[in-house]
């Protein structure tokens, strides 16, 4: 049993004038709205009680430990010490207080949360003894909408008189004296005051809190309200992340924020997606601008991390707000705040989430006789005979057509096997359906625990992901299980500790062959005349993708993340705090591949062997990464006047070593291990293993300070100051000063925006500049001279043995230093209509200078490398916008509608390219610029061209090819020479070519649309990219291509190619896309006709959910219950052609990668 905890003892005397009134209407709120849900428990729990001589308040405990009722007195003048005798049984434990009490009278509630409030029966007041007039008081509260507030708090100020709203939002109060103050007050609603007069009714309309503006968010080394930013700091709430069904949090943070761009490039299950802040943030060799992510304050992996172990997240995206972090965090930082302990009784949580995955896009290929005709054009058209006969051609169409069965033919020169696929093959297999499944399931399931009191909190949680990967032949497998435990313990009023342990395993199972060239192989290789059976029913191997992935070895890999911390807190005065931080993570990684041997069969169905070679391969990697921090913040308070100020330390050390061991010659192929190696290759010669470490570490260390200064939430100033020092870089160099400044002015506090206030409420204009250096380098020491070492690879020999040989270094810069980035912003906040309204936007400039460019030339005779220098300079800006509106209709349905757009480009403005060449960086270039000529068309004859040709007087287009005829591409002589070449290749001599496009993504943008009614929850989230370009210049978007077949393919898309032969099987196409195809490039060069336009918008997620009532769950201890079904990736719509998907084009192979995946999901949430 709980007591009231401003009431000392039950039987003392305490406060007459106590607040008990207030005190229960505060609960009646809950009361007002899950009444139904509370009693339905209260009235079907049976109570068996048989105690004598025993105090009210004994058998309260014993109620509370048959049962989940906790009972709560609110005034002393209940005498629970009154020794009393109950004997019931299966009795409510409303018969069971009346029993107890008696004709005393004792008013009690029942809350949702079995919560038993106990208080003596208020009577009606009579007459004031001061005679004041009292009269009776009704009316109604509404909200701005005009919608009836129920459970409105509603007391007489410095009273405990009260009552509270009924369900229509209409309340009535008696002997309310004139001049009596009534104080309205809701959750998340502004409070109200009025002054009684003669009036008799007085209706209220609420206005809703600034909860938004209010509310705290992450910053470095600290928290500031919202409101109080002067930096560009996004943030995402944890229910954006937690309720989609993805594999990592990152996945749910595309199209969330402005300004964070995040590309998913294949589909793989262990890929991660690329992250960057504010667009392309460095060219220089060996830099890398992914920003720095934070978990907890320590780098972590986002992408392995339980999403439903999230609170929040917050995207630092100027210099400003990430300043403070140092070298690190030049292109941002992402803060991921992971959920902690709550005082209370222990709660349980439970999700689940059963997911079937299918590829959102697979190329379509060719049906094996329009296959066979095209190639046969294509050789024919650069010169060549036909690469499929007329008998070969005529059994293709025979087995197409069911004609006959078999889909090859035994060797002609050796009946005993099965003749080569290429050569004799007329199969019909759309090998991309042959490799990959049409669906595959996966399953995730997380638990977590939370309670504590107000000494000691804990949250603990587990999740597990089971995910199956889309491979028909060799699986792929992927499993991720993830451990937190959290405790934060308050020692004494001044010190706390919390200690922080999370463990994280990635297992990743998936066939040797699965690289990533299947997808190109498959393309190139997969002709679809090869069989994918023999007659026999074997898989077929000449060359079998399928037989491959079966039976060539397995890929397994398993990483381990180990993540320790301590955090301890001091607090000596008011104000002032001191915080240690220790971190340490601990990863390791292992993984083994075998290549084993393949068997193909021969006509018979013997095992005959076909990839005789077989080898093992091992490694194991260990990183241990170490950051003390150690800071003190102290606030002080004038007046309106608010001083923040912070100083700290904080270092890094990360050491990474790791093993690796190769040898040839699997003895047992159920056991694919080093030691069961024999060495032999495939042409059975005895080769030694291969074996190799590495070892390697780097350190951080900097001083850091922020100032902080609010006058009464109307003008804001902020100042950082960072003094960093990096192990990479060597003496004057190895240290650099990093300040920035930012500024906000809320105008909407200022008196004169007068009446304004009633529609905007906020409106805050800010600005900062700052700078960082960046020293990620993918190099750990690029000014040190480093020597190569070989084993046992001299080119000559010493006692019959080749030596170890040490190679001459190259030459390093001593004053190789860091690429300084400084960053502008200029920003808007403004709120509007009572915070239904909200909006921020931003236009940065970002410069990186000093990156690292290619080092000068030098003459030959200097017999080794020249060093890198800091030559190279770029310019990045863009605009950002984030708008949401938020409201709740009369008829209780509320809905939500979240826009974002951002946009941001890059020049080049120092590079060391003299001659202005095209074929790299140069200044002046806006980064993603496509060159190309510009189409005048596909020639529909052969007089056609010859005219286009004729009008080319100095060379026609012979720079390109020969032998132009109808079918062929005519371009344009744009500098008007008679010629179509390339120029110089310079931007002062590109020839006939201009800028056709640029590849950058541009507009970047979400859409999130909400609603909930009753129970029922709906999200639909659209991403997307506006504007972009792109050239794909492979023979996965041309088909034919230059380097001749066996670098072709033939997708469906590709037969929309020009014939002028009204004979061919596949008929006349004078109007065709494509030109004729060629085994060379002279039609493939970059230009306006196949320019695609890659913008596309794609339905990320759609969402119903439904949350069962408490009355259905509460008695079987459910305090909520939801259930959903889910959908990822369901539709898209681009102009982009039907080959590439939009999301995957950058990834490699022009976009042919591992398939990303549409998902419907379904599973539920459970909280006890």
């Amino acid at each position: 049993m709980k007591k009231n905890p401003k009431v000392e003892g039950l039987g003392i005397p305490c406060l007459k004038k106590l607040l008990r009134i207030m005190r229960l209407i505060t609960f009646l709120i809950f009361v007002t709205t899950l009444h139904v849900s509370a009693s339905v428990y209260s009235q079907e729990t049976k109570l068996t009680l048989n105690l004598n001589d025993v105090s009210i308040e004994q058998v309260l405990k014993q109620i509370e430990a048959q049962s989940e009722f906790k009972f709560l007195v609110q005034d002393e003048r209940l005498d629970v010490n009154r020794k009393v005798n109950i004997n019931v049984r299966k009795e409510s434990v409303q018969s069971i207080l009346k029993q107890l009490f008696g004709e005393r009278g004792v008013d009690y509630v029942i809350t949702d949360k079995n919560l038993v409030i106990l208080n003596p029966a208020v009577k009606e007041q009579t007459s004031s003894a001061k005679g004041q007039q009292e009269s009776s008081i009704k009316g109604k509260v509404t909200d701005s909408s005009g919608s009836p507030l129920p459970g409105v708090t509603i007391v007489i100020k410095g009273t405990t008189t009260g009552t509270v709203t009924d369900t229509n939002g209409k309340y009535t109060m008696a002997n309310v004296s004139k001049g009596s103050v009534l104080q309205f007050s809701f959750v998340g609603m502004a409070p109200q005051e009025v002054t009684v007069g003669d009036q008799k009714e007085i209706n209220i309309t609420m206005k809703e809190s600034a909860v938004g503006l209010q509310e705290v968010v992450a910053v470095g080394f600290g928290s500031q309200k919202k409101v109080n930013l002067t930096g560009a700091v996004g943030t995402v709430d944890n229910k954006l992340i937690a309720q989609r069904p993805v594999q990592n949090a990152v996945q749910a943070l595309q199209g969330v924020v402005p300004g964070l761009n995040i590309t998913q490039n294949n589909g793989n299950m262990d890929s991660n997606p690329t992250i960057n802040i504010r667009g392309v943030a460095t060219i220089g060799k060996g830099s890398t601008g992914s920003p720095l992510v934070l978990i907890d304050g320590m780098e972590g992996d986002i992408n392995s991390i339980n999403p439903q172990d999230i609170a929040n997240i917050s995207v630092l995206k100027d210099a400003a707000a990430s300043s403070i972090y140092g070298s690190r965090a030049a292109f941002g930082v992402i803060l991921v705040t992971t959920k902690k302990g709550k005082a209370g009784k222990v709660r349980v949580n439970y999700n689940n989430s059963f997911r079937w995955n299918k590829p959102v896009l697979l190329p379509q290929m060719m049906n094996s006789y329009s296959f066979a005709l095209y190639f046969n054009d294509a050789n024919e058209n650069s010169g060549g005979g036909p690469i499929f006969s007329d008998t070969r051609l005529q059994r293709i169409k025979d087995y197409q057509d069911g004609k006959i069965t078999t889909s090859t033919i035994p060797n002609p020169n050796n009946p005993q096997y099965w003749a080569d696929g290429y050569g004799y093959g007329n199969a019909n297999v759309d090998w991309y359906k042959a490799v990959y499944r049409s669906s595959a399931p996966s399953q995730e399931h997380e638990l977590s625990v939370t309670g504590g009191n107000d000494k000691v909190n804990y949250y603990l949680s587990t999740d597990y992901l089971d995910q199956t990967g889309l491979m028909r032949f060799g699986s792929d497998h992927f499993n991720r299980y993830t451990a937190t435990s959290k405790i934060n313990a308050k020692l004494s009023d001044k010190v706390s500790l919390a200690y922080n342990v999370r463990f994280i395993r990635e297992e990743y199972a998936r066939p040797a062959r699965l690289t990533n060239s299947l997808n190109s192989d498959l393309a190139r290789q997969g002709w679809p005349v090869l069989p994918l059976y023999d007659p026999n029913g074997y898989l077929y191997s000449s060359p079998s993708p399928a037989l491959g992935l079966r039976d060539g070895g397995r890929d397994k890999y398993q990483n381990d993340w180990l993540y320790n911390q301590l955090n301890l807190t001091i607090t000596p005065v008011k104000g002032w705090k001191i915080y240690a931080n220790l971190n340490y993570r601990i990863k390791d990684n292992f993984r083994h591949w075998d290549v084993q041997k393949t068997y193909n069969h021969d006509v018979e169905g013997n095992p005959v062997p076909y990839d005789r070679g077989s080898q093992v391969h091992e490694e194991a990697y260990r990183s241990n990464y170490f950051t003390p921090n150690i800071y003190s913040d102290y606030t002080k308070q004038i007046g309106k006047n608010h001083f923040k100020v912070m100083a700290g330390f904080q270092s890094e050390l990360f050491k990474d070593r790791g093993l690796n061991a190769t040898r040839q010659g699997i003895i047992i192929p159920a056991l694919p291990v080093l030691d069961l190696t024999s060495g032999a290759d495939w042409q059975n010669n005895i080769q030694p293993p291969t074996v190799g470490g590495d070892y390697q570490q780097w350190a951080t260390a900097g001083f850091f300070g922020r100032l902080n200064y609010n006058y009464d939430g109307k003008y804001l100033v902020e100042g950082n100051l960072r003094y960093d020092g990096t192990s990479r870089y060597r003496g004057n160099n190895r240290w650099n000063l990093f300040p920035s400044v930012s500024a906000g002015w809320n105008i909407a506090k200022e008196n004169f925006w007068g009446s304004l206030k009633d529609h905007i409420n906020t409106f805050k204009l800010r600005g900062s500049y700052g700078e960082l250096g960046n020293q990620n380098t993918d190099n750990w020491y690029p000014t040190y001279e480093t020597m190569p070492v070989g084993i046992s690879n001299g080119t000559w020999l010493i006692n019959d043995k080749q030596p170890n040989t040490a190679s001459a270094p190259g030459l390093i810069s001593s004053t190789l230093t860091w690429e300084r980035v400084k960053t502008w912003d200029a920003g808007l906040d403004i709120s509007a209509f009572n915070n239904r309204l909200t909006g921020s936007f931003d236009y940065f400039v970002r410069y990186t200078n000093d990156m690292v460019g290619p080092a000068p030339e030098l003459p030959a005779i200097l017999g080794t490398a020249v060093p890198n220098t800091n030559n190279t300079d770029l310019k990045t800006y863009g605009k950002e916008m984030d708008i949401s509106w938020n409201d709740r209709l009369h008829n209780g349905l509320g809905y939500t509608i979240h826009l974002i757009l951002s946009d941001s480009q890059t020049k080049i403005t120092k590079y060391p390219n003299p001659t202005g060449r095209l074929d790299t960086y140069r200044a002046g270039e806006m980064l993603g610029e496509i060159w190309g000529y510009k189409t005048i068309g596909i020639a529909k004859t052969q007089d056609e061209m010859d005219k286009h040709l004729a009008s080319l007087p100095n060379g026609g287009q012979n720079a390109l090819g020969n032998n132009w005829a109808a079918g062929d591409i005519m371009y344009a002589d744009l500098n008007n020479d008679g010629k179509i070449d390339g120029g110089s290749n310079t931007v002062n001599d590109p020839g006939d070519r201009k800028i056709i496009g640029n590849s950058t993504p541009r507009y970047n943008f979400g859409i999130d649309l909400s609603a909930d009614w009753k129970g029922f929850d709906f999200r639909a989230f659209f991403q997307g990219v506006l504007k972009r370009d792109y050239y794909q210049n492979s023979y996965f978007f041309w088909g034919a291509w230059d380097w001749g077949e066996w670098w072709s393919t033939g997708l469906k898309q590709h037969l929309d190619y020009f014939r002028n032969d009204p004979n061919s099987p596949l008929g006349e196409n004078l109007n065709a896309y494509y030109p004729r195809p060629l085994f060379n490039g002279k039609n493939h060069q970059a230009q306006t006709r196949y320019l695609q336009n890659a913008a596309y918008i794609r339905l990320k997620n759609i969402q119903l959910g439904y949350t069962i009532p408490k009355t259905l769950t509460q008695q079987y201890g459910i305090q909520k219950l939801r259930v959903y079904v889910s959908g990822e990736n369901l539709w898209t719509g681009t102009k982009l052609a039907k080959m590439f998907d939009p999301e995957t084009i950058d990834g490699g192979w022009g976009g042919n990668v591992y398939p990303l995946s549409k998902v419907i999901s379904a599973g539920l949430s459970v909280n006890f």
